[in-house]
């Protein structure tokens, strides 16, 4: 009777009611940082990744315009020009060809001048390097003197010992 009485008073079956809200509490207390961190989350991979987008797009303008500056170029390079420059004199046509086909020649080897050029702060870290490649081969050639002296001394105790 005593089980019966007590399930029936109110004052328990607020205290279940108490008991699953403080546990329903607890359970949302636990999923709101998730929650949190994972739309933090997705906040900031939207915000790089229309930083990226962003940056792409700079990109692909600047690109387009040397493109576009590249074949404006071709066109001009291509295009003949004689009526609009100044006439040249005849005593000097020999001298243009040569500093033209110069010219040519130069623009052709700019890439590997601009790496040359390029390359220059590396230089000292270069020298370290064959510094210390040059060392290393010196003490092979040390250790390769050595091991000649003594293939050399074990041949000869090898003749010794079939002559005797």
């Amino acid at each position: 009777t005593l089980d019966l009485t007590c399930r029936r008073t109110p004052c328990f079956a607020k205290f279940a009611e108490m008991e699953e809200m403080v546990n329903m509490e607890a359970e949302i207390n636990e999923v709101q940082p998730l929650l949190l961190s994972v739309t933090i989350g997705s906040t900031l991979q939207f915000y790089f990744i229309g930083k990226k987008c962003e940056i792409l797009q700079d990109m692909n303008r600047h690109l387009e315009a040397i493109l576009k500056e590249k074949r404006d170029l071709r066109k001009r390079l291509i295009k003949h020009r004689c009526q609009e420059s100044l006439p040249i004199e005849a005593t000097y046509h020999k001298s243009i060809v040569e500093l033209l086909t110069e010219a040519v020649t130069f623009i052709e080897k700019l890439e590997s001048h601009l790496q040359s050029v390029r390359s220059m702060p590396q230089i000292p870290h270069m020298m370290n390097n064959m510094d210390t490649t040059l060392s290393k081969t010196e003490m092979l050639m040390i250790e390769l003197e050595e091991l000649t002296e003594q293939i050399l001394k074990w041949e000869e105790l090898q003749k010794e010992v079939y002559s005797s």
